[in-house]
């Protein structure tokens, strides 16, 4: 159908492993660049990301023809 748009939104949580502090505020910054420059190169789009020291949450606006 003309004009038809539809998106999917899909919650991603990557932790390390054991819970344990390793994700350092220092390189958090260029972490989430480079996460988000995956998600581009994909042709999907990077809606937010943050995280802590032991993980990362990030929501993707997802195209439905593209495969989980």
């Amino acid at each position: 159908m003309a004009g038809t748009f539809s998106q999917i939104y899909i919650q991603v949580v990557f932790a390390v492993k054991g819970r344990e502090s390793l994700i350092s505020s220092l390189w958090d910054e260029e972490l989430y660049k480079y996460i988000s420059g995956i998600v581009t190169d994909k042709e999907q789009k990077m809606l937010a990301i943050h995280g802590t020291s032991d993980h990362i949450h990030f929501l993707i606006g997802m195209k439905p023809s593209c495969c989980l």
